[in-house]
């Protein structure tokens, strides 16, 4: 039910009906934009701060130029919710009944006014200009425009981009919103260079775009509708590369998100009165907790520890240590592959990175995890979040880490099946000195189980539950679901405890004495664990059952249902389970 009924975006079907509107009825068409994403980030939770920011330059943007003729690249896309809302979408708002309609991210199947599914940072200006380059070679005049900001500019693609764009010898536009933050607040030079900027009101002579040779542009107040539409207007067909800078506000129109910016940069649903989540904190120890109170424990005995994150320290609740700890913490920015080079050179100096990854960010980095550290087989340590099958948008998922990281020689992937052992093997992957490690960060795992916590890794032996006929490894967080099967069949449960390190003694034991081996993990299967058992099983008398994600981009498909179309219910392995014996 739309309650909004006398909204004016309820008349916008799309830009063109923006370019009727008076900068009053623009101003209107402001604040109802706002109010939606406030209302449907409360419901549902989703992008907040970065959204509210970006409001005027969206609206200007659409009443100047002629999309979808001309084209926006988004950087990350995080804050094209005003976007959606202009271009035939603003249902997804308006209505509650349709708030599941459009993705988070821009999305070319959802609209031609969309030209890339892009969830991750700094890659905008790299494709306007091989954009603008097909335009110049075929003839055309559109315009090319990448927006850059609330962080992308400090990952190491951003620069390669402007590197290139600015040389570019016909129309191309980069618009820096620069709004002061990433996730957390913007970190290194870059951030020193954009205040000189903002302080001198776009004058000083320290100028790193100039310097490139951009025709620099800069607007003091990136939220002043009239100041956008005149910029945009002044940049609208040049013929010749510009940087227009806009200075805005990360969550205008919205206090708390204005106070606390970093709480307010992705939001879960929360209560409009009072601004307090919905959902209550979990007091119970937790993956994250164990870590940070394993490095507290290893800093105060005198171990020589960095704590190295990407601009995440959320992620990983690093906010309190950040403060406590000021020594033993870097931010690297947005920048991945930065962090685990940091982290490489950090470890070949004597010292021991503890570096903090989000599962789909560490794609970024993947030069770097072979060709800086593994192939250098320097002691990093790598946490691994968020490495699981999720209801996450297709640039999101959670479901290549193991591929990556597992595949390459010296790293060993390492994965915890409870809290207890996360504990054991991080305590040993800072202690050891001979590899990389990285450990896989469990989500909903119990604080123990009766199994015995292993304390050295050095040798991988599976740990086994004796059973018949059937045995079923259960690989980190899906050792659960594995425990669930093997009850269910009175099957042997294994442990295999390392996601690329095969105890091949005790694989070969399970094969001589069993007539199924069932392989569960919560990851893409091509290239995974569960293949890498039947591999090396290949030549044996027993038959092998891999269950994971097939290789395909799900796109806010809820779990269950990722679930039920890889056979990853109780029920389905079980059926398939009895039918092959």
């Amino acid at each position: 039910m739309n309650k909004h009924e006398d909204f004016l975006l309820n008349k916008i079907a799309g830009p063109k009906d923006v370019k009727k509107l008076s900068i009053p009825e623009m101003e209107k068409l402001a604040q109802e934009i706002r109010t939606l994403i406030i209302e449907k980030d409360a419901a549902e939770g989703g992008h907040l701060g970065p959204d509210l920011g970006i409001v005027e330059a969206t609206i200007a943007y659409h009443y100047v130029f002629d999309a979808p003729k001309d084209k926006l690249v988004w950087d990350i896309s995080h804050q094209t919710y005003p976007h959606k809302m202009l271009t035939g979408r603003a249902k997804a708002w308006l209505d509650p009944d349709h708030y599941e309609d459009v993705t988070p991210y821009s999305n070319p199947d959802e609209s031609p006014y969309d030209y890339y599914a892009v969830g991750h940072t700094s890659t905008s200006v790299a494709l306007a200009t091989g954009m603008a380059k097909a335009r110049d070679l075929m003839g055309q005049h559109e315009n090319i425009m990448a927006l850059i900001g609330d962080g992308s500019l400090t990952g190491g693609l951003a620069f390669e981009g402007l590197n290139n764009a600015a040389i570019e010898p016909h129309n191309l536009v980069v618009v820096v919103n620069d709004n002061q933050w990433s996730i957390d607040k913007n970190v290194g030079g870059v951030v020193t260079s954009l205040k000189k900027l903002r302080d001198s009101n776009g004058q000083t002579a320290e100028n790193p775009f100039k310097a490139m040779g951009f025709d620099y542009r800069y607007v003091a107040d990136g939220n002043d509708l009239s100041a956008m539409i005149d910029a945009f207007k002044a940049v609208k067909d040049v013929d010749h590369p510009i940087l227009l800078h806009i200075n805005t506000l990360k969550g205008k129109g919205y206090e708390p998100a204005v106070k606390d910016e970093e709480a307010h940069h992705w939001v879960s649903p929360f209560n409009l009165e009072d601004d307090q989540p919905l959902a209550t904190e979990n007091q119970k120890p937790t993956s994250k907790s164990v870590a940070l109170d394993v490095i507290k424990e290893q800093i105060d005995s005198g171990q020589k520890i960095m704590t190295i994150n990407a601009a995440i320290p959320g992620v990983f609740n690093l906010d309190e240590f950040k403060n406590e700890y000021p020594a033993n913490y870097t931010d690297v920015g947005i920048a991945e592959q930065e962090s685990v080079a940091f982290a490489t050179g950090f470890a070949k100096e004597g010292g021991i990175p503890v570096l903090m990854e989000n599962s789909t960010f560490l794609q970024r980095a993947f030069d770097q995890l072979s060709h800086d550290t593994a192939a250098n087989d320097l002691p990093v340590v790598m946490l691994v979040a968020g490495g699981t099958i999720s209801s996450q948008s297709k640039t999101h998922l959670g479901i290549f880490d193991q591929v990556m990281i597992s595949n390459l020689p010296n790293w060993i992937y390492l994965a915890p099946t409870t809290l207890a052992e996360e504990k054991a093997m991080l305590e040993w992957a800072i202690k050891q000195k001979k590899h990389p490690v990285a450990i896989k960060v469990p989500g909903d795992v119990p604080e123990t189980d009766h199994q015995t916590v292993i304390t050295d890794y050095s040798t991988i032996n599976y740990q086994v539950k004796p059973g018949k006929e059937v045995a079923v490894i259960g690989l980190g967080a899906f050792y659960q679901l594995g425990e669930k099967v093997a009850n269910k069949l009175g099957a042997t449960l294994v442990n295999p405890l390392s996601a690329n390190i095969l105890d091949e003694k005790a694989l070969d034991q399970l094969a001589a004495n069993h007539k199924v081996i069932v392989t569960l993990e919560d990851n893409i299967l091509d290239g995974g664990f569960g293949q890498k058992v039947a591999s090396y099983l290949g030549n044996k008398d027993v038959k092998i059952l891999n269950y994971g994600q097939n290789r395909v981009y799900t796109d806010q498909t809820p779990v269950a249902e990722i679930y039920q179309q890889n056979h990853l219910t109780l029920e389905q392995i079980v059926a398939d389970v009895q039918k092959s014996l």
